[in-house]
């Protein structure tokens, strides 16, 4: 049975350590796909558990020197807990590495005598090794790690070039040629910059997952439930189906349910956006996490834990920003070979400033004509110069986190504002759409009938729909809910009515004040003999609208006016799609005449009319044909193939679970405009993206040239590899500011 799990897991710092942890995974036999983050430090693995499971999961992981969390997401306290243990670790390198730069200044200085001199670098030395031991230990337990798993992270490129400075204290002893003081302070100023790096990347990458921690904390954190009659809290994980909860004011929502006793009313923005409270009573569904304002209420939970609305929402978030997109593809076939790559480029650089020094420090010297980052060392110590130059300068991670940290914020951005992305593919399609295609009922319209004008004829247009109102009160077609709401509206009042009948496709009858009357459409006067008017009824915004008529034995009494009304933002979200470059098309079941009209209203001017359910994945994809990437927005069950067949399908959160299911982005509030913002949420995203790439593709061909020819400053080289992985963290957290 194919099964989805998401681990968690500790001890990735690179993006060659999430490379290698997806391959190991995908290498599992049963294993179908794997995904792991960098920037959320987890996996997500889809496998056939008559084939493997957790346990082997965690052992290839475990084998690979990282350690499996228990908790899926890293949790607001964790991390706050990891900034500061990260904070901590820096101040306390930097400390060591002043400490260093102190005593390397006072020899310079001074001048002591020889023991002196070398007392002063030796404590350097043991300044520097205390360092490694500790607060930058697990730079080193993260590269043995992986050495034995038999790999190599970032980790491994800083140890060896670290340590590799380190060495030349004792080194100098025995051999000629090499001053200590030019690698002395080399190795701390490098863990200390590291550090630095590390601290900085933490609270960017917070910043970039605080969206999902936001959803987590919008659910309730206990629940007050009725059981034997007995008020009882509970951790809200252990709510069951069938519980009946309790909801006092100003107390959250537990669980998504019915409310069998009381009302109130409920603040339901976080999953509506509707700024204003809505009224909730005796059989009406909650959300769980929305807020009881000002009653009482208890409510029957009916889906609870992973089954929630809140739940669902954080899952589907999840699932965008573990997914992958194509553009990603090259990062990750470069970051898979890199650290090899470079550790071979390593050992070149060092031997050919042995073999070939004099061509060597030849193109060193051009390169500081133009940027002097380098110290005019020679011989043995400009070879150790300039690998440990290079092992510490190409470090992969910028490729690594360049795009899901953009996916991350893009995704989470989305979520905050009622916009679920299924997929990181969907949000790359997304910004390529050419022609949004829109059903008409529930997504242009509000799916609801309504009263537009009712017109007496002999009689005053209030007593005309008095009459009717006392009829349409006994029934429950929509068009009569429409009529009922009008009147209540003006605070008319139903009379008593005899002999009600429902006459079916046609309308009502009954007898009112001793006379017969009837409503509904033409066939049902037609068939009393009852002679239609003609309507002289010209105004544009009623050609859609459909006609019922009251009448009695005599004659037509009124007539009334009754469709479903327009959104108020759609003809402002064509023209901002129109503005995008993009087609408007309305797709619906109706005639042509209603049709057009509708789309006339909104400022569609490319209709497609009387669509069945069976021509509508057809009708999209001749658009495909003609535009090429083409969304489709929807909210019924007939929309479903329509969904599937566009390269974009849209669902209307109100609308079926069939159609959300069948959806790439789901429109959580009852608002079109968010489909533009979808639109430029893609655009946004993309171009952090790219910038990101372009940003960690052109700092290694730049730095890493300079690096190898010893035109790099080692010290210079860890704090332009740190910037490069802060850089495209921090620029992925500007998507904020675009999107305000």
């Amino acid at each position: 049975m194919k099964k989805q799990i998401n681990i968690g897991i500790d001890g990735m710092h690179c993006a060659a350590c999430s490379a290698r942890t997806q391959k190991a995974l995908a290498e599992l036999k049963g294993v179908s796909a794997v995904h792991v983050n960098l920037a959320l430090e987890d996996a997500s693995v889809e496998y056939d558990d008559k084939q493997t499971g957790p346990a082997d999961f965690e052992r290839v992981i475990q084998s690979l020197g990282f350690s499996v969390r228990q908790e899926i997401g890293i949790g607001e306290d964790e991390q706050v807990a990891r900034m500061k243990d990260a904070e901590r670790r820096m101040w306390i390198m930097w400390a060591l590495a002043l400490a260093v730069m102190a005593l390397m200044l006072l020899l310079m200085l001074l001048r002591p005598a020889p023991a002196w001199h070398h007392l002063g670098i030796w404590a350097i030395f043991g300044l520097t090794l205390l360092g490694m031991l500790f607060p930058a230990r697990s730079v080193y337990v993260s590269a043995f790690k992986s050495l034995r798993g038999g790999s190599a992270n970032m980790d491994v490129l800083i140890a060896l070039g670290t340590l590799a400075s380190l060495l030349v204290t004792p080194l100098s002893l025995v051999v000629k040629g090499i001053n200590p003081h030019d690698f002395s302070g080399i190795a701390s100023m490098i863990l200390a910059f590291h550090l630095t790096g590390r601290y900085l990347e933490s609270r960017a990458r917070g910043k970039a997952s605080e969206a999902i921690r936001k959803l987590l904390n919008l659910g309730a954190k206990t629940a007050l439930i009725l059981r034997d009659g007995v008020e009882t809290e509970i951790p809200i994980n252990k709510i069951k189906v069938g519980d009946v909860c309790i909801v006092k004011p100003g107390a959250k929502v537990p669980a998504d349910g019915v409310i069998i006793q009381g009302e109130a009313s409920l603040d339901e923005s976080m999953a509506t956006g509707e700024s204003m409270p809505v009224f909730r009573g005796e059989g009406d569904r909650v959300i769980g996490a929305t807020v009881n304002m000002d009653g009482y209420f208890q409510a029957r939970a009916e889906k609870v834990g992973q089954e929630s609305f809140l739940a669902q929402v954080v899952k589907m978030v999840q699932e965008a920003q573990h997914s992958k997109v194509p553009i990603q593809l090259l990062a990750d076939r470069v970051t898979s070979v890199f650290v090899p790559i470079v550790l071979i480029l390593a050992g070149a650089t060092f031997l050919a400033w042995l073999l070939f020094p004099s061509q060597m420090a030849g193109i060193r010297g051009f390169f500081q004509s133009i940027i002097p980052l380098s110290s005019a060392t020679s011989g043995l110590a400009a070879a150790l110069m300039a690998t440990v130059a290079t092992l510490v300068i190409a470090c992969p991670c910028a490729l690594g986190l360049a795009t899901p940290t953009a996916l991350m914020v893009g995704s989470g951005m989305g979520a905050e504002r009622g916009i679920l992305i299924r997929s990181g593919e969907a949000l790359q399609r997304m910004k390529d759409v050419r022609a949004v295609v829109f059903d008409k009922t529930g997504t242009l319209t509000h799916g609801k009938p309504k009263l537009l004008k009712a017109k007496g004829i002999g009689i005053a247009d209030e007593e005309a729909l008095a009459l009717a109102y006392s009829l349409e009160a006994a029934s429950g077609h929509p068009l009569s809910r429409a009529i009922v709401a009008a009147a209540q509206a003006r605070g008319l009042q139903p009379r008593p009515i005899e002999e009600f009948a429902s006459l079916h496709g046609r309308g009502v009858s009954a007898l009112l004040e001793g006379r017969k009357l009837w409503l509904g459409n033409r066939a049902l006067l037609e068939e009393q003999d009852i002679p239609v008017p003609v309507s002289d009824q010209t105004d544009p915004g009623l050609l859609h609208a459909t006609q019922v008529w009251l009448a009695d034995s005599r004659g037509v009494l009124g007539v009334f006016w009754l469709a479903d009304t327009i959104r108020p933002e759609a003809e402002r979200v064509v023209k901002q799609l129109a503005e995008m470059g993009i087609t408007a098309v309305l797709l619906s079941g109706d005639n042509k005449q209603i049709a057009n009209a509708i789309a006339a209203q909104c400022g569609i001017s490319k209709v497609r009319h009387q669509a069945m359910p069976v021509d509508k994945a057809r009708i999209v994809q001749e658009l495909q044909d003609e535009y090429g990437t083409v969304a489709m927005v929807g909210d019924g069950i007939n929309d479903a193939p329509a969904l599937k067949q566009a390269d974009i399908g849209i669902a209307m959160g109100q609308g079926t679970d069939i159609a959300i299911e069948a959806a790439d982005i789901t429109i959580l509030r009852d608002n079109l405009e968010l489909i533009p913002l979808a639109v430029r949420l893609s655009l946004e995203t993309f171009r952090k993206i790219r910038q990101n790439l372009f940003w960690a593709f052109f700092y290694n061909l730049i730095a890493i040239p300079l690096a190898v020819f010893g035109a790099l400053h080692p010290v210079l080289a860890e704090i332009a590899m740190a910037s490069s992985s802060v850089t495209v963290v921090t620029n992925a957290n500007l998507l904020r500011r675009k999107l305000r």
